[in-house]
């Protein structure tokens, strides 16, 4: 499982450039139901918010701002204002567990020692604007942003054979499940960019399954993919980003396509996030197409366009709900009958086990002929790992 530093209290929209900025800091889990249990420094900075170098935000200079303990958890802090604030300036907060660690970096999983997730994720504010104006009743903000960065690969006859890229993902501070990150979306991201980079042990065999994935989900030729529970977009975003990257020395693909799914309350918070990595998204048919599906009803009729050439079936974090289980079922059998049968689908799931009845899932799928097979984790902070599954259809009953 992982960490993340966050804002129970949220700073304000507007503050003064005269006093400090209140918040209360909150270290938890995914969900936020399970607070960090040991202590550790918090740490603070400021960036501004016109910066528009991406790479930037990880040469800021943070300073200890307070120590978290579980019995100051809702003990609310004063941050100091950005060094030579005027009126009129915008700046963004950063809290963060490390001192040189701001960006989210998914190779981190990767090397002998893998340390990705091993302290709390950083979290960055939504810009504040500082005005002699602002009142002690400023609203409050409603919208926090993380960033994730890998190195992506480029194809042998590139002139550049690495790339880094940063993803910017917003995440809404209410507790609606489908507007945060979840754990497996990060998890399942960072395995993404490991299978990208053939570093992934189990990509050695040309015959595994994670093999016979990286050549569906990573061919510079056209792919369909679907993704079902996108949430904030964030595994959709990363597979885009390095599709970009891995189809740019062959050429744009006639046909393809990398559609995202949730239900209507979800696509405006994904259509953002998809607006705000439009610069990675170098590839029309790498660029996610957010679309609504609802596991209770029909597919819909966009899939028809699907027919017969869907590559791949990408899912993180879809099983805490057991209760829906039989309509996820439902569309994924719908989804794989799209192809003949001699030309299924795969699918790739993340997932972090919260409730063992979650697990009823793989038998279930067994019923719609998919066998799944354990193909990496992500341990992060320890407890429950992040877990990324393969599944491959083999008889479907009728």
């Amino acid at each position: 499982m992982f960490y993340y530093v966050s804002f129970l209290r949220p700073p304000p929209l507007q503050a003064l450039p005269s006093s400090s900025v209140n918040i209360v800091p909150q270290i938890a889990n995914d969900l936020r139901t399970e607070l960090f249990g040991d202590s550790l420094d918090i740490f603070y900075s400021w960036y501004p918010a016109g910066e528009t170098d991406e790479n930037s935000i990880d040469t800021v200079k943070p300073v200890r701002l307070t120590t978290w303990k579980h019995t100051n958890a809702y003990k609310e802090i004063n941050v100091p204002l950005p060094p030579g604030v005027r009126d009129g300036q915008s700046w963004r907060l950063i809290l963060s567990s490390e001192p040189q660690h701001i960006s989210i970096n998914f190779q981190d999983a990767c090397g002998a020692e893998p340390k990705f997730g091993k302290n709390p994720f950083a979290v960055i504010s939504m810009p504040i604007n500082f005005t002699k104006n602002a009142t002690k009743n400023s609203k409050k903000q409603e919208k926090i942003e993380r960033r994730y960065s890998f190195i992506a690969p480029r194809l042998q006859n590139s002139e550049n054979s690495r790339m880094k890229l940063t993803l910017r993902i917003v995440e809404q501070t209410s507790f609606d499940l489908d507007k945060k990150i979840w754990d497996s979306g990060i998890g399942l991201s960072s395995w993404l960019v490991s299978l990208a980079g053939n570093v992934d042990s189990s990509v050695q065999q040309s015959d595994s399954a994670a093999a016979q994935l990286r050549r569906v989900l990573f061919s510079p030729a056209a792919r369909n993919i679907i993704e079902l529970g996108a949430g904030t977009g964030i595994v959709a975003l990363t597979l885009g980003a390095l599709r970009s990257v891995l189809v740019a020395d062959e050429g744009e693909p006639e046909d393809g396509c990398l559609i995202t799914t949730d239900l209507p309350s979800a696509m405006p918070l994904l259509e953002q996030n998809i607006s705000l990595n439009s610069h990675s998204l170098t590839r029309q048919t790498a660029c996610p197409r957010p679309e609504i599906l609802d596991w209770d009803a029909d597919i819909p009729p966009y899939t028809q366009a699907l027919r017969g050439k869907l590559d791949a079936i990408i899912m993180a974090d879809v099983t805490y709900n057991t209760a829906s289980f039989p309509a996820l079922i439902r569309t994924l059998s719908r989804l794989i009958k799209l192809n003949p049968i001699d030309k299924p689908p795969m699918i790739l799931l993340g997932y972090k086990e919260r409730d063992v009845a979650e697990r009823t899932l793989w038998t279930m799928a067994t019923e719609i002929g998919v066998h799944f097979e354990l193909a990496g984790e992500r341990p992060g902070a320890g407890e429950a790992p992040v877990e990324v599954w393969i599944g491959q259809i083999g008889q479907q009953k009728a």
